[in-house]
């Protein structure tokens, strides 16, 4: 495994990524929405998720900056992060699947929004951030950079940190008992763990 092959590897994926998001893209703009909390936080925290996960690794990828925090490619780690990354792949199909269209790339309730608690959500009720750490681990083990390779652990770290708590607040809110009731029976990200 070369540096160049785990780039290759690493932006094939990030594509795979950008293709299962197209059609509930597409969908989720169609569906009118009830309520939205987007404002400049939401915007804040969608730009550094954003910068860690595509705009530092994709800069590295096509200027190799910056170069001075290159390192040498361990193939087994290479190796790791597309096993990793595969997982991310269909955890991300099924979450968009399950979801249908309640999805919404922010912090919105839809029309006729639902509680999906089935399929993936039937054992954690965060699965599409679960994706995204497994995302950001990947590119932590494809890319040789000290700066690109743990960027994606940072910018996503601070989405999720500053709007998990939010997004359950709005369930709650719009689902109360219900919504409490799934949370006492499922783990945030990990199954059975957190």
């Amino acid at each position: 495994m070369t540096a160049t092959i785990s780039k290759i590897i690493w932006f094939a994926f990030g594509a795979a990524w950008f293709l299962i998001r197209l059609q509930p893209g597409r969908r989720a703009r169609k569906t009118p929405v009830r309520y939205s909390a987007r404002g400049a936080r939401e915007f804040a925290l969608l730009g550094a998720s954003l910068t860690g996960l595509g705009i530092v690794p994709c800069l590295y990828l096509a200027t190799h900056f910056p170069r001075f925090a290159d390192y040498p490619v361990t193939p087994a780690l290479s190796y790791l992060g597309i096993v990793v990354d595969v997982v991310c792949i269909w955890l991300f199909y099924r979450t968009h699947r399950d979801l249908g269209h309640n999805w919404s790339v922010s912090l919105d309730l839809r029309e006729r929004h639902i509680l999906v608690t089935t399929g993936i959500y039937a054992t954690v009720r965060h699965p599409m951030y679960a994706g995204f750490w497994l995302m950001a681990v990947a590119q932590a083990l494809l890319l040789p950079n000290w700066v690109a390779g743990p960027a994606g652990l940072v910018g996503f770290g601070i989405l999720f940190f500053g709007r998990v708590w939010r997004e359950e607040e709005m369930m709650i809110s719009a689902f109360g008992d219900e919504y409490r009731a799934y949370m006492r029976r499922t783990a945030r990200i990990v199954p059975w763990l957190y």
